[in-house]
């Protein structure tokens, strides 16, 4: 996901969001783990649309966006 578009989303929306993703993550990491998944990328792109929505959250509560 891009930063602007998550930038659009409320704060709560965020937080849904990153739980999906973390749920995902977790998803994935098992299926990496019985050598099943099959992209490799989806790992680093889920941590990484993580990392920006903490990012996000953390500007917004600051007051700074």
């Amino acid at each position: 996901m891009k930063a602007r578009e998550l930038k659009e989303l409320s704060e709560d929306e965020l937080f849904r969001k990153e739980d999906e993703l973390k749920d995902q993550l977790f998803k994935l990491r098992f299926q990496h783990a019985l050598g099943q998944l099959e992209d490799n990328l989806k790992l680093r792109n889920i941590r990484r649309d993580i990392a920006r929505i903490k990012t996000i959250i953390k500007e917004k509560s600051k007051g700074t966006e």
